[in-house]
């Protein structure tokens, strides 16, 4: 039965049923949708996407994931959807460190939020594209997505002395290769991550230390630190995450001082 079966398989793919030809492969591979994730570090040693199945196209499309893992450089880089009380408090704790940081917001947050925003700025930070209305974007033409990036890019414009962004985070992690490469084409650099821990459930706050430990766990050389602004722990955590990283012989560093980028 078994051969058989096989026969009729090479019938039905010789008869072109089934076949898909190969340009039309590749379009349908560019828009399989992706969740960011990553094998964490341990020991110090850097996190790794080999087996998440698509590196290739981070890669390709140049979307930042690690830094130089040779040097003991960090980024932090903290995802600003809406306020939740929170983000004062660390950009005060950035000003009483003197650590560079991106915060990635969205259209809301920019309506919302025009003095913290006009502050992140003042204050030596970046300010990064998180889209718009946060939608998925594996699932929005290229034209919304310039509607999306454009909107929030003029908001900050209008707003602040930052005229340019050059970097993305695409919402909830979520990707595909045609948007990335869209993203690029309009030149943005999508930026993922090499920490993170579940921090952005705000009726799951477990505590400073839970932070720390979540974060210090994972540090390693060139880490991109993924943190959400909306998080009590981060918040009440991030200056001894600070102060150890440092204590340990780690540099923070802006985005726009990476050097190398490590896949």
């Amino acid at each position: 039965m078994k051969r058989a079966a096989g026969w009729a398989l090479c019938l039905l793919l010789t008869a072109g049923i089934g076949w898909m030809p190969v340009s039309a492969a590749a379009d349908a591979a560019a828009l399989n949708p992706y969740h960011f994730g990553f094998k964490k570090s341990k020991h110090q040693e850097p996190a790794s996407i080999n087996e998440e199945g698509f590196k290739g196209i981070v890669q390709k499309n140049e979307a930042i994931f690690l830094g130089d893992v040779t040097k003991k450089e960090l980024y932090l880089t903290f995802d600003n959807g809406y306020e939740n009380g929170y983000t004062a408090k660390i950009l005060d704790v950035l000003k009483e460190h003197q650590v560079p940081a991106i915060f990635f917001v969205t259209g809301h947050y920019v309506q919302d939020q025009p003095e913290l925003v006009k502050r992140i700025v003042d204050e030596g930070h970046l300010v990064g594209n998180h889209s718009w209305s946060h939608p998925d974007m594996s699932q929005i033409s290229n034209q919304r997505l310039k509607e999306e990036l454009d909107k929030v890019k003029s908001g900050v414009s209008q707003l602040t002395s930052q005229k340019e962004m050059r970097y993305l985070r695409p919402p909830r992690g979520i990707f595909n290769d045609r948007i990335l490469a869209a993203s690029k084409e309009l030149g943005y650099t999508s930026v993922f991550w090499s920490i993170a821990y579940k921090d952005w459930d705000t009726k799951a706050q477990r505590g400073a230390q839970y932070a720390y430990d979540s974060v210090m766990n994972q540090l390693h050389p060139g880490a991109v630190i993924l943190l959400h602004s909306v998080s009590s722990d981060n918040a009440a955590a991030l200056s001894r995450i600070i102060i150890a990283a440092k204590e340990q012989g780690y540099e923070f560093k802006s985005l726009d001082q990476m050097q190398a980028r490590t896949y």
